[in-house]
């Protein structure tokens, strides 16, 4: 799959098939190599003498002077290679290269190279090129993956490009405490597909025996009553050394509020994702992030990659349980013993959780009985007495075994205890990880509630892993709703599982079943990412009663399972106006009114012989093809116009929609050369007669709903320094929207 936002073309990126996309700049030569990781292709650069030897994309691509651009590679060698932008004037004469730091040390495994820089002010265009400096002729360096355009970000994060990537130098990190910091480019294997990692990292040294530390000079705006979360890759130095990750907050004045620290549980030297979370406190105005090793002796180094500070993602849709408290992995949180001999901790080392590397641990030594519980946490909005509560944790018995007895205590708004709600008491399922939820129903004058699990170990060392808890008010598996003024329905989908397969159907009265679009086209076994999906029907008929099926499917299953909605129907409308609809892009959707419907015709391809002394000839025909015809609509403002001009510049398959009864079905056309004429000779008349041919095509199976797939203002925020910026880059909103960039 191409790298999306990739200036190069797609042979160019993956050498495949041929190196067409690239040309031997400096005492080298090139060749297809196998073995690739982006398919089998690669770029060998075989050298011709020792010395620097280089090789660069056949083509340029534009740029805007002073905007920030990101090239990266995999590669592979027996010496260290780098990756430049080699910028180019409009005369393409070269203006410079922006280099990346040399690989050190070499290695033959493929490793992720990049850099990423500014564009000069006289730069128009650029170019990608790689380099090695071999000791003598004959040896080849390979390089596949490549990617030049926009930055690379994580979505959300409060963080500037190089604060996470460090691929244009080291100055989104300071110093704090008895150290030093420098970049450096390991050869580090990521995943193919994991565009927002690799390539250079920060490197702290620790310069006497003793604590040492460093943060971001980023401090991005934060918000007071706002969870948010910190996270980066730690490179420890040896599984011995306490290592960490921080959160912080400051007050406007820039003075720090509060800290939270993540203690890494390394199980090696490699790579090791750590997460902190909290709450910002009153006073919050900005936050950052730090890392570093405690009683470090003089000489180790931490690397770090990949930092953010985000707001947090719940783990469950509604859920109250603060991240900390639900996934464990910086300590135990609220979680308390209530009473018995039982002991609950974070679980060691990393990589021993569900949801994320830790999970919480608890363990009985004896064959008794013991109560664990929660913090106290408000219900959720709106939840209210009488309405039901769920509950849920995803555990594992890993020693023993345990009878579980799930349930809620509940509190009112001076903290008195109102007593406990429990379910039915069942022995904890094995093996592997089991979800479990119960349903509870909220007493009187209740305004907090608590998870509580009563647990009676059956043998002695008995142990349960828990993660991924989570507290929300109970509301239907799925829910639809007909919108009339946009002609489409919403589907919610609830408590769905992460990891499985989703397929959903639209059903109408015949029983007929057609598959419904989603961001990544047909919601045919999508991979769920999510426990609430929302889903935008805008194909669904007018005045008609449909209803939805849903299948989920676990991967590697054969059975699903499913669920169906009730129906809803969208109102008919005007019998005189129709529906046009870009599938793909229903911001451009609209109702018109029709003038005249087409006087169809259906085209056949023929071959026609004429037999020789014979009065028939012999026809040989292909099936024959869908409605053609001219479909004549009014627009009746300026508005209404422009509306339409907007519809039609994509040139995208159309779904027209009339009102039943009209003769003529639900229908996706080709749109042909339009006619705008003017109704009468006065000028100011905004009325216009619009004549659109159309060509019935089969429905868009690939093409996705198009959205901001999670992009935010904050995104945008944190890649340009001003609003000007923005105008500069985007020539409408919608463009901003979908990170279209003027020349990208």
């Amino acid at each position: 799959m191409a790298i999306p936002g990739n200036f190069l073309s797609s042979v160019t990126e993956t050498i495949d098939p041929n190196t067409s996309g690239w040309k031997a700049k400096l005492n080298a030569t090139i060749g297809l190599g196998s073995g690739g990781r982006s398919g089998d292709g690669c770029l060998f650069v075989k050298s011709a003498a020792a010395g620097e030897m280089q090789a660069i994309t056949v083509s340029s691509y534009p740029v805007t002077p002073w905007t920030e651009y990101e090239a990266f590679a995999d590669a592979a060698g027996v010496v260290g290679e780098r990756i430049g932008i080699r910028w180019l004037n409009a005369s393409n004469v070269e203006i410079s290269i922006t280099w990346s730091m040399i690989t050190s040390p070499a290695s033959s495994a493929w490793h992720r190279i990049a850099v990423g820089g500014e564009a000069p002010a006289s730069a128009a265009r650029a170019q990608v090129v790689v380099s090695s400096t071999p000791g003598s002729a004959g040896v080849n360096q390979y390089y596949e993956n490549v990617y030049f355009g926009y930055p690379y970000t994580t979505t959300g994060n409060l963080f500037a490009f190089n604060t996470e990537s460090a691929e244009v130098d080291a100055s989104g990190w300071f110093n704090e405490v008895n150290c030093t910091i420098a970049r450096q480019l390991p050869p580090v294997q990521w995943a193919v597909d994991d565009y927002l990692h690799g390539g250079h990292v920060i490197a702290m040294t620790a310069t006497a025996n003793g604590n040492a530390s460093i943060r971001s000079t980023d401090r991005p705006v934060a918000t007071p009553g706002v969870e948010y979360m910190a996270a980066c890759y730690l490179n420890p130095p040896n599984t011995s050394v306490t290592t960490w990750v921080e959160l912080r907050f400051y007050d406007e004045p820039g003075n720090q509020i509060q800290a939270t620290r993540s203690v890494l549980a390394a199980p090696g030297t490699a790579w090791y994702r750590q997460r902190a979370s909290a709450v910002a406190p009153t006073g919050t105005a900005a936050c950052s992030i730090a890392a570093g090793i405690d009683s470090a002796t003089a000489g180790q180094v931490l690397r770090v990659d990949g930092a953010t500070v985000a707001t947090v993602q719940p783990l469950y849709a509604g859920t109250v349980v603060p991240y900390a408290d639900a996934s464990f992995e910086q300590g135990v949180a609220g979680w308390a013993v209530a009473s018995g001999v039982a002991t609950i901790a974070r679980s060691t080392p990393w990589g021993t959780g569900f949801e994320g590397p830790y999970s919480g641990v608890i363990t009985s030594t004896t064959a008794t009985t013991s109560v664990v519980r929660s913090a106290r946490f408000p219900l959720p909005a709106g939840a209210t007495a009488g309405q039901n509560l769920r509950i849920q944790v995803v555990g594992q018995v890993m020693a023993g075994g345990w009878t579980v007895t799930r349930g809620v205590r509940w509190y009112d708004a001076s903290n008195a205890d109102l007593g406990v709600s429990t379910a039915a008491a069942e022995a904890a399922p094995t093996p592997g990880w089991w979800a479990l939820g119960n349903d509870f129903t909220i007493p009187a004058d209740a305004t907090q509630a608590a998870i509580e699990y009563t647990l009676t170990a059956t043998a002695t060392s008995s142990v349960w892993r828990i993660d991924m808890v989570g507290m929300w008010q109970q509301l239907p598996a799925n829910a639809v709703a007909a919108h009339d003024d946009t002609a489409s329905i919403t589907l919610t989908l609830r408590e769905l599982t992460i990891g499985q397969l989703l397929t959903i159907y639209r059903v109408l009265p015949d029983g007929s079943r057609t598959l419904v679009r989603g961001p990544s086209g047909l919601y045919l076994q999508t991979p769920i990412t999510a426990d609430e999906v929302i889903v935008e029907d805008y194909e669904a008929p007018l005045g008609v009663a449909v209803s939805y099926y849903i299948e989920t499917l676990t991967p590697g299953s054969q059975t699903p399972e499913y669920q169906n909605t009730v129906t809803t129907t969208l109102a008919s409308g005007d019998r005189n106006e129709a529906w046009l609809k870009d599938p793909g892009q229903p911001q451009r959707n609209m109702r018109v009114l029709v003038a005249k419907a087409p006087d169809w015709q259906r085209l056949i391809e023929q071959a026609e012989m004429r037999v020789r002394g014979r009065r028939n000839s012999v026809i040989l025909s292909d099936v024959r093809a869908g409605l053609e015809g001219d479909l004549t609509i009014w627009t009746r403002s300026d508005d209404e116009r422009d509306a339409l001009h907007w519809l039609l510049d994509s040139g995208n398959v159309i779904l027209w929609q009339s009102v039943p009864g009209m003769g003529v079905a639900d229908m996706y056309v080709s749109v042909g050369q339009i006619t705008e004429a003017r109704v009468t000779g006065y000028a100011p008349e905004p009325w216009r007669a619009w004549t659109l041919p159309l060509r019935q095509v089969d429905m868009p199976t690939t093409t996705g709903v198009a959205g901001s797939a999670g992009r935010t203002w904050q995104d945008i925020l944190t890649q340009f320094a001003t609003w000007q910026d923005v105008l500069n880059a985007y020539a409408t909103w919608e463009d901003v929207l979908f990170d279209r960039r003027i020349g990208g």
